[in-house]
């Protein structure tokens, strides 16, 4: 997996480099897998400019301005929140693209409404507006619903980047 995440990684950066587009992440359950695996690539800093870790609900609100009714009413695992947080990394950076993460990664903190392996995802691009995915990955670890989610963030930013 980790192979195919840097293949995935050296085409993103080499396709942002192309069209000199700039990337940035906000990650809660990956807890900066995404920014990882697209700074190792070599030339990345030409076009990744930050990785945001919000982890806790404060880190969300005070980094990336999700508003606490947000976080009240939906939950930090929701479309809400992955939708203002990403909208969040461009509102707080100069970058062109970016994607969000935020997830139930487990093996606890599932519910019925909300089980393990349900992880959101933002994704904006400057001057459209913000969309949103929701994914259940049925793995059996949490490192895998991590790399899972890891990988579908790449997806996305590759779809930014051809749109």
């Amino acid at each position: 997996m980790k192979s195919l995440l840097y293949d995935k990684a050296q085409e993103i950066i080499a396709r942002a480099q192309k069209i000199n587009v700039t990337l940035a992440t906000a990650e809660s359950c990956t807890g900066g897998m995404v920014s990882a695996i697209l700074t190792e690539i070599p030339g990345a800093s030409a076009v990744f400019d930050r990785g945001f870790i919000t982890y806790s609900n404060q880190s969300k609100s005070q980094m990336l301005g999700v508003a606490d009714e947000t976080l009240t009413k939906y939950g930090a695992v929701s479309a809400q929140t992955a939708c203002e947080m990403a909208f969040g990394v461009l509102k707080n950076s100069k970058v062109d693209c970016a994607v969000s993460i935020t997830g139930i990664a487990g093996p606890g903190g599932g519910t019925i409404e909300k089980p393990v392996g349900l992880v959101f995802f933002g994704y904006i691009k400057r001057g459209q507006p913000v969309k949103f995915l929701e994914k259940r990955f049925e793995a059996s670890s949490r490192e895998i619903i991590r790399l899972e989610a890891t990988k579908q963030a790449l997806d996305l930013l590759c779809l930014l980047l051809i749109n």
